[in-house]
């Protein structure tokens, strides 16, 4: 994934946040220098996988099949001292995919705060067996295989753990401004995707970073 690319979806992102005046925390504008003038609170962030992210899951096409987001709170997983929740904010374009998954710890709720309508599919092919598959969207249950579930903004949908899903912006709604509420969230160990694809992309640097993510920042 080229750079630019990157620097174009943080832009959006923050355009976006601005439009729904969702203020964002200082650390959100942090450059690289940022992060190694303020080492202790930038080691708490990294260790915990709070920041930017951006991703085209490989693909190399990053409309297609991307995402961008920002995790604003997090705690690490297995660690009984830390906080067990998380929470992120998803850009999500229209047809743009965010491929099949499961979790194996985490368990997530997807709310749609605000743009367009977010599609949700479930599949059982290459599910774990960790609890009953009973997604619902505001506590009203919904068939996970009866084909894709919209969401629409205000509302949100409860991700069952270990059931493979995908989602992407429903085609004509807009850009989905949407959140994640969840137990800890590991990007590094708990996503488990249906194909053989990575979670973070190899970058291209093609112009400056604006804005580091949260897996480049080295002090």
């Amino acid at each position: 994934m080229k750079r630019s690319q990157i620097n174009a979806a943080l832009q959006q992102a923050r355009g976006l946040c601005a439009d729904y005046r969702f203020a964002l925390p200082g650390w959100a504008g942090w450059t690289l220098a940022d992060h190694r003038a303020n080492p202790d609170q930038s080691r708490f962030l990294t260790d915990r996988q709070i920041g930017w992210d951006v991703t085209d899951f490989g693909s190399g096409d990053f409309a297609r099949r991307g995402l961008a987001l920002l995790c604003i709170r997090n705690g690490i997983q297995g660690d009984p001292a830390e906080r067990p929740y998380a929470e992120k904010l998803l850009i999500v374009g229209e047809e743009q995919e965010t491929p099949f998954h499961c979790h194996q710890v985490k368990l997530e709720d997807i709310i749609v705060r605000g743009g367009g309508t977010l599609m949700v599919e479930f599949t059982p092919d290459g599910s774990l067996p960790l609890g009953p598959w009973d997604p619902r969207i505001d506590g009203r249950a919904v068939d996970p295989f009866g084909g894709p579930i919209a969401v629409t903004p205000g509302a949100s949908i409860t991700i069952p753990r270990g059931l493979q899903h995908r989602f992407w912006g429903k085609a004509g709604s807009g850009t989905v401004f949407a959140a994640e509420v969840s137990q800890c969230n590991d990007d590094r160990n708990d996503n488990f995707f249906l194909e053989p694809l990575g979670r973070f992309s190899t970058v291209e640097e093609d112009e400056p970073a604006l804005l580091p993510l949260w897996n480049e920042v080295t002090l």
